[in-house]
Formats: C-alpha cells, sequence, structure tokens
C-alpha cells in the first residue's frame, strides 16, 4: 500500500525524524491560511498523488506571499497532473502540501528497502538528490551506495560513517547523521514497510539534516498490525479496478496488454505473463486468484478481468492443489454463464481433479479452448487476441 507524501512524513516525525513544518489542504481557500501559519518568506506548493517526478509536470511551485500561495493552490488543484509515474492518463490532484521552504545546500538521495536477495533491509545512498535515481543507477552505479543492515544486529554506527563519508558530508556530520539515520529505520521497522524513500534528503545552510520529500510503501500482509496506517488509503490513487479487485482478495494489477491472465500463485502469473510475450502477445494484468479461491471468486476473478475494455482474450493457467480444477472449471462455466462472456477463453489446467475439470468445460455447451500444456494455450490465447500488439 501507498500513501502520500504529508502521511509520510507525518509518521516520519512520529520517530524523530526532522522534516519541514507544513499544513495539507484541499480548498485553496485554505492555502492562504496555512501560508500564514507556517510564517516563512517562501513557501512551497505540492500536489499529493502516489507518483514521482510531480515537479516536471507543474506540480510542485514556490509562493512568495500567502496570496501567491492561495493562486497556485487553485492552478493545481483539480489539475491532471501528468508525471514519468503516472503514464499519459494522469492522476487528479484533490489535496495540497504547503510547506515551508528551506536554505538548502544540498540535495542527497536516501532510501530504506527490503532487499530479497540479501534476506535483509539495504540503505541506499546517493549525492545526486532530486534526481531520477533509477537513472542515476542506469548510467553511474558507481554513485549508488548500498550498506546492507542485519536484522539480529541493526543499524551500526561504522555503517553511519560509511554513509556520511560516502556522500562526501563532513566528518562532524557524523553527529547528524546518525540520529538522522537511526530515527528513519526505526520508522521503517515499526510500520512494516517495504519502502521508505527520502528523494531529496536535504542539508540545510544551518547543517541540519531535513526530509524534504517522503515516500512510503507498505506490506499489504501486515496491515492487519496497522489499522492507522490502512486507514491512510486513498482510493482516488487507485485503479478503479484494483480497488474492486481488493474487496474479494484478489491480487490484481492492471497492464496495458490485451491478454487477460487468471492464475493462481504469483510464480505462476510471472511465467504466464513470460509466455504470453514469448508467444508475440501482451499481457492485460497480473491476477492471481490464490490457492483456496472457490467457485465464487473465480466468478469475481471474471468480472475484475472483464471490466477492462482492453481484454481481447482470456487465458486461464491453474496449477490444482488446494484449488481443485473441477472447483475452477465450475467457477469458470457459471461466470461464463451469468457475466454472458463474450471473448473467446482459453483453459490450461493441470493437478487435482484435472480430468473433472475438462469434462465439466466440455459439457458446458460453451466454446472453451482448451489448451493441452502453458506454451500451446498461450499461442492459442494470442492468436485468439488478435496477435500482438
Amino acid at each position: 500500500m501507498k500513501i502520500h507524501e504529508y502521511q509520510a512524513k507525518g509518521i516520519l516525525a512520529k520517530f524523530g525524524v526532522p522534516i519541514p513544518r507544513g499544513e495539507v489542504v484541499f480548498k485553496k481557500e485554505d492555502a492562504k491560511a496555512a501560508a500564514q501559519k507556517i510564517g516563512t518568506p517562501v513557501v512551497v506548493v505540492k500536489a499529493q498523488i502516489h507518483a514521482g517526478g510531480r515537479g516536471k509536470g507543474g506540480g510542485v511551485k514556490l509562493a512568495r506571499s500567502p496570496e501567491q500561495a492561495s493562486e497556485l493552490a487553485g492552478q493545481i488543484l483539480g489539475m491532471k497532473l501528468v508525471t514519468p509515474q503516472t503514464g499519459a492518463e494522469g492522476r487528479i490532484v484533490r489535496r495540497l502540501l504547503i510547506e515551508q521552504g528551506l536554505d538548502i545546500k544540498r540535495e542527497l538521495y536516501l532510501s530504506i528497502l527490503v532487499d530479497r536477495a540479501a534476506e535483509a533491509p539495504v540503505i541506499l545512498a546517493s549525492a545526486s538528490g532530486g534526481m531520477e535515481i533509477e537513472e542515476v543507477a542506469k548510467d553511474y552505479p558507481e554513485a549508488i551506495l548500498r550498506e546492507v543492515i542485519s536484522p539480529a544486529a541493526g543499524l551500526q554506527s561504522y555503517q553511519v560513517r560509511k554513509i556520511v563519508f560516502g556522500l562526501g558530508l563532513p566528518a562532524e556530520m557524523v553527529k547528524v547523521a546518525e540520529p538522522f539515520l537511526q530515527s528513519l529505520y526505526r520508522a521503517f521497522l515499526a510500520t512494516d514497510a517495504s519502502l521508505l524513500e527520502i528523494n531529496p534528503l536535504v542539508l540545510t545552510g544551518d547543517g541540519k539534516l531535513i526530509a524534504l520529500d517522503a515516500k512510503m510503501n507498505f506490506d499489504d500482509n501486515a496491515l492487519s498490525r496497522h489499522p492507522e496506517i490502512a486507514e491512510m488509503r486513498d482510493l482516488d490513487e487507485e485503479t478503479p479496478l484494483e480497488v474492486e479487485a481488493s474487496k474479494y482478495k484478489l491480487n490484481y494489477i492492471q497492464l496495458d496488454g490485451n491478454v487477460a491472465c487468471m492464475v493462481n500463485g504469483a510464480g505462476l502469473a510471472m511465467a504466464t505473463m513470460d509466455i504470453i510475450k514469448l508467444a508475440g502477445g501482451n499481457p492485460a494484468n497480473f491476477l492471481d486468484v490464490g490457492g483456496g479461491a472457490s467457485a465464487e471468486q473465480v466468478k469475481n476473478a471474471f468480472k475484475i478481468l472483464l471490466g477492462d475494455p482492453n481484454v481481447h482474450a482470456v487465458f486461464i493457467n491453474i496449477f490444482g492443489g488446494i484449488l481443485r480444477c473441477d472447483v475452477l472449471a465450475t467457477g469458470v462455466v457459471n461466470a461464463a454463464h451469468d457475466l454472458k462472456i463474450k471473448v473467446p477463453v482459453v483453459v490450461r489446467m493441470e493437478g487435482t481433479n484435472v480430468e473433472k475439470g475438462k469434462e465439466i468445460l466440455q459439457k458446458s455447451g460453451l466454446n472453451f479452448t482448451v489448451a493441452t500444456g502453458m506454451k500451446d494455450g498461450a499461442e492459442k490465447v494470442v492468436a485468439l487476441a488478435g496477435g500482438a500488439r
């Protein structure tokens, strides 16, 4: 789950991480009062959406008076903000962060994330703050500092010193960086975050480190431990189909292809998308119904898939373990009858009760295409969808 910048900063502040003073507003009229309350000669008017690159799209502006803050707020609120991360469809700006301007001496990059290969949290840091870190990593990989944190020992002082010196900061900054990084790491652990990114982390003229921006993503599986964070979810920032899928506990991510995929298991989902690409097609989604899906859940999954107007064919690729093939077939047949499915459906099943499942499909009177394997299924569904897009 993602949250807004102002929400992430609220969490960080509770753990002692220095942040700029700011106020979130939802109306143009409130921007002037917020700027007056902050009281600095310059305030920043920042669009709040779940995407980076807001400044490039015109979503971050400087105001030199409360009146100008109100004027800029009126321009940004309600606009469709297009950034490299939103795609051409953009996002509608519904809230703003009015924040104090700072005397910025340097801009740095800092993040903490889960490294699955190392099986530990890792700190990434770079002197190239404020830039797209993906571009820095691609063009100048040596500019990225990497410190793996032992889950047992925690962040150590020597690691803080390595980061400080690696960023080219003076030795006296160790005393400032130590509490900053320790507070950041505590926030990461305590909230079950999967990503905590500060870009930029700024060094001010008076020698302070301040999180000028903040991005936090959380492990959905741990949200039951953090109801206060779960309440921060902004459904307006998610695609409607993904919101609908979450109601049925389906793992769904919308993509830009025309071949819908229904599978059970994340690994099988990735393999299915790969083999569709290999067959010359383009997947329209990632949809994992889970190992213990019922016939009703399969039907709900179909509703989600068919809610995407770009879908020209559906590929059902199931390994029957906990989800038996006959249960899947029953759900598919019921969905086809109830939803009046008009697009071609290719089914590849293996595992428990596979013959019984195929029999249910064959006796349904519906025009399902049964594949003999993943490759066969991918080739058939790509052909039925009209080939590559």
